[in-house]
């Protein structure tokens, strides 16, 4: 996508102004979930679009769960179901509840000191997980909501991002959108995770530096940051694409007198730093969790693939584990297509975020958690969507090969079997 200060082109059908937009009878859902009028007022035909499509998603996924109790109930009792709720009480989970409920150092039952990782996890989806329990008295529920909420905002910003500088913009936004929540990964945007609120900060914030806003954009990274390390990742991005505006001689002096923006990132990173050390007296806290929980110690690209490899086809991990490694080569395979696509294209802001992203996940003992990591590439899912409006059996393939296993992935997760 080129530079511009511009507004997106948009098609014929959604040249109205937002005042005039109109809400489809499809989307006239009662209670909680109906659109308040001051936000829906500001939504294009689009934006629409991609909501209606992320309810839908929703509803299919939150079915899957509900089959998965029934059907693959834990234990040897097999005449009672799981609850519902139980079903997104998997893995990662127990760490954020755990740290909303009881902080970084507060002891809590069942959890031997060696074990406690909890300092790997960045602050900020535990501290609004605290604040919206206040409100359901339920963690589970507040989990859920928390990320139902901030998908709604991550895909009206990916359809907005997707349809930058393109006449076929809404188009374009629809795919995108279609392709993120199709992917195989996306239960995880349902899940009381991380990665639906990350994108509900990162993506405005990429959206804001296309639009030179770019005290909005480092707010908005900060915030990110404070979510997930892949912020700063997101910061360097910003950045460049700063430096890149200023170069092409949009505002020139303007645009490096807000390049400070693009620093504020740190400062939640940092301050979480400062943090930790004072309660441990290590700097590197956070890292040396990482390391302890999920091996993540420094190897070569080279040593990573080798033992990822090795576990995903040479028979060292149960078929369970063994197949996640596969899925985590397929991944990695994708971050390296991409990759290269966006050096060719000179996508130089892109291609750092992709690349920061890339040697993150790669150089551990070996790939861990990067189907999840996918979510978070919007390059993958605007690149798709463009590719698709010139090659027609993009879309096809993507619906009949790769969306399938989003249910798969789906059940994995939902019945508790996502790690072996």
């Amino acid at each position: 996508m080129t530079t511009t200060e511009h507004a997106p082109a948009r098609s014929p059908s959604s040249s109205r102004s937002p005042s005039s937009v109109r809400i489809p009878g499809s989307l006239r859902i009662p209670g909680a979930l109906r659109i308040p009028a001051p936000v829906r007022n500001r939504l294009t035909p689009t934006d629409l679009g991609a909501l209606r499509l992320y309810l839908f998603t929703r509803l299919g996924l939150w079915l899957v769960a509900y089959c998965t109790a029934w059907l693959l109930p834990p234990g040897s009792d097999t005449k009672h179901p799981a609850s519902w709720l139980s079903r997104w009480e998997q893995w990662d989970w127990t760490h954020y509840r755990h740290i909303a409920e009881y902080g970084y150092f507060g002891p809590f039952p069942g959890v031997a000191p060696a074990s406690d990782n909890r300092v790997a996890f960045f602050p900020g989806f535990p501290l609004l997980l605290r604040a919206v329990h206040t409100l359901t008295g339920e963690w589970v529920v507040a989990g859920l909501l928390i990320s139902l909420v901030s998908g709604a905002v991550a895909v009206v910003a990916l359809a907005r991002i997707a349809g930058l500088d393109r006449p076929d913009s809404a188009l374009a936004g629809r795919r995108a959108t279609a392709f993120l929540l199709l992917s195989p990964a996306a239960v995880f945007l349902a899940a009381g995770y991380t990665e639906s609120l990350f994108l509900a900060f990162a993506l405005p914030a990429w959206l804001a530096a296309k639009n030179r806003r770019w005290a909005v954009a480092g707010v908005l990274t900060a915030l990110a940051t404070a979510t997930r390390i892949s912020g700063l990742f997101l910061a360097a991005a910003i950045a460049l694409e700063c430096v890149l505006a200023a170069r092409g001689g949009h505002r020139g002096r303007g645009l490096w007198r807000s390049l400070p923006w693009c620093a504020l990132p740190a400062v939640p990173a940092a301050a979480y730093t400062l943090y930790l050390y004072a309660n441990t007296g290590d700097w590197m806290a956070w890292k040396h969790a990482e390391e302890r929980g999920w091996y993540r110690d420094f190897h070569t690209p080279a040593e990573a693939f080798r033992n990822t490899w090795n576990s995903a086809f040479h028979h060292l991990q149960t078929t369970g584990y063994a197949w996640e490694f596969q899925l985590e080569l397929v991944a990695m395979t994708v971050g390296v297509l991409l990759l290269g696509s966006l050096l060719l294209r000179r996508r130089w802001p892109e291609a750092v975020y992709i690349a920061l992203n890339l040697w993150a996940l790669g150089t551990s003992y070996w790939y861990q958690s990067i189907p999840r990591a996918t979510l978070l590439w919007w390059p993958l899912w605007t690149g798709l969507a463009h590719w698709s409006l010139r090659r027609p059996w993009v879309k096809e393939a993507y619906v009949a090969v790769v969306a399938p296993l989003m249910v798969i992935l789906a059940v994995t997760f939902t019945s508790g079997r996502w790690t072996g």
